[in-house]
């Protein structure tokens, strides 16, 4: 594909196939990076029937199923589609941000002991079963009311869910509309992380960039502590995208639809097929909040044990979804997969504590670099529907990180620096090792360059918990 440059952090190309040009955005340093796979997918995408301005590729893009991963593409009601492919299989992976009133120099004689216990509070690993036993009411509570559900079983407080994308808990789920082996897959697995780049950590404010809008967010001055929590759907979301890919990929048959690649698979999104998927999907959405939720009650319970202190969430956001959302040219059902939502100021959809500096956007990093706050932007709603960047992206696959390197080696690397490192296996350290993702702050200069989005803050880690 033959790309120009708009401007600064801008590419767009268009060839005579596609429907909507192909945009990515990033430094001149990161596009020259990117795989050729990565234009590929996003070209297909601009295939697809019904879709508006462009397909988009964000700075952490890389290559997916189906989308690519950082891919965000929206789609016209009566024209468009909706795509498993175009979420993933992670549905409502997300990440929140928690603030506390605690400093590095306050917390460090208690880290290991606050790292230990958030690593046995809190199950993480691969296939991990949670603490919670849950029957089919339960879980079904869990998949319609999300957050607010796991609030009123006494998992958080009510103003989380202010602070929370969706207030926690999207509406148009349908319980029916999942399988019983996605059902069976999610009961064991609610207030668990999971594994891969799932993580809970411990961080500091390393710098802050704009103090009145951090103010804002709770984030009040450098060497704060801060919490992130990263994970998502489990096993059920997984299960519910793996159902619907091979109902989908039927239904574009039916429906006449040319499939550019199989992975691809979508239905107009009138028909009965993108109406099963999306409740299905928002049952996993309000599956993942839920979870979260879940996690962050724990990760309270240990610091209050530990260092009797308050723990207050700044933000939740969704890193894997497609909703309806209404834009400059109308509603449409934006797919966001590997994005984050980034509305500006003045968005109903923004929570009022936050409504005149616009959403915190939160861009987690690795765990030996660092992770960013933003704030969305007026050009972000003209351009990308409202969306950024979701973190570092990778770069090199989880086989060859593990062929490249050890787990106990990054591990004393990371305990070297000063991070308290605690992990179900070597393994997944390999896997995440910083060598196979992008450089975080290029990434955040791209979208910054690009107008996206403005840094806020940025936080460094000072343990982690991983599966």
């Amino acid at each position: 594909m033959q790309f120009k440059k708009l401007r600064e952090g801008v590419f767009e190309a268009n060839e005579p196939d596609m429907n909507v040009p192909v945009r990515v955005y990033a430094t001149d340093k990161i596009f020259k990076g990117m795989e050729e796979g990565i234009f590929r997918q996003a070209k297909n995408v601009a295939m697809l029937p019904g879709i508006r301005k462009a397909s988009l590729v964000m700075p952490d893009g890389h290559y997916g199923y189906g989308f690519p991963i950082g891919g965000v593409a929206a789609f016209d009601l009566e024209e468009g589609v909706v795509s498993p492919g175009g979420v993933g299989y992670d549905i409502n992976c997300g990440v929140r941000l928690l603030t506390t009133d605690l400093t590095v120099d306050e917390i460090r004689p208690k880290l290991h002991e606050l790292v230990d216990g958030l690593f046995n509070n809190i199950p993480s690993g691969v296939g991990s079963e949670g603490k919670l036993r849950l029957n089919e009411s339960d879980l079904e509570g869990a998949c319609m009311g999300g957050s607010r559900w796991a609030v009123e079983q006494g998992f958080g407080l009510k103003e989380d869910l202010d602070h929370t994308e969706e207030n926690g808990s999207i509406a148009g789920a349908d319980f029916s509309k999942m399988s019983d082996r996605a059902k069976k897959r999610g009961k064991p697995q609610l207030g668990t992380l999971g594994s891969g780049n799932h993580f809970l950590e411990i961080q500091s404010v390393d710098k802050i960039f704009d103090a009145d809008v951090a103010k804002k967010f709770g984030i009040t001055k450098e060497g704060q502590v801060t919490v992130m929590v990263h994970c998502g759907s489990r096993g059920l979301g997984h299960q519910v995208a793996d159902d619907y890919i091979k109902i989908m990929l039927s239904a574009a048959k039916k429906y006449g639809i040319k499939l550019p690649d199989s992975e691809l698979a979508c239905a107009p999104l009138e028909s009965r097929e993108a109406s099963d998927y999306l409740a299905a999907m928002y049952c996993a959405v309000n599956y993942a909040f839920a979870n979260r939720q879940i996690i962050t009650h724990w990760v309270r319970e240990t610091f209050d044990r530990i260092l009797k202190t308050d723990v207050k969430l700044v933000y939740d956001v969704c890193h894997n979804i497609a909703k309806f959302e209404e834009h400059d040219i109308g509603e449409v059902c934006v797919h966001r997969k590997g994005a984050t939502r980034a509305f500006a100021a003045g968005r109903k959809e923004i929570p009022s504590a936050y409504r005149d500096t616009g959403q915190p956007v939160i861009v987690p990093g690795d765990m030996g670099t660092a992770s960013y706050v933003l704030v969305g932007t007026d050009t972000a709603m003209s351009e990308t529907f409202g969306s950024v960047c979701h973190g570092a992206g990778r770069l090199m696959s989880r086989t060859q990180a593990k062929k490249e390197f050890r787990g106990a080696d990054i591990k004393r690397a990371l305990e070297k620096k000063g991070e308290v490192i605690r992990a179900k296996s070597p393994e997944v350290l390999a896997e995440e090792v910083s060598a196979a993702y992008k450089d975080i702050d290029e990434v955040v200069r791209s979208v910054e360059t690009a107008g996206l989005s403005r840094a806020v803050a940025r936080v460094t880690p000072l343990g982690v918990a991983k599966g």
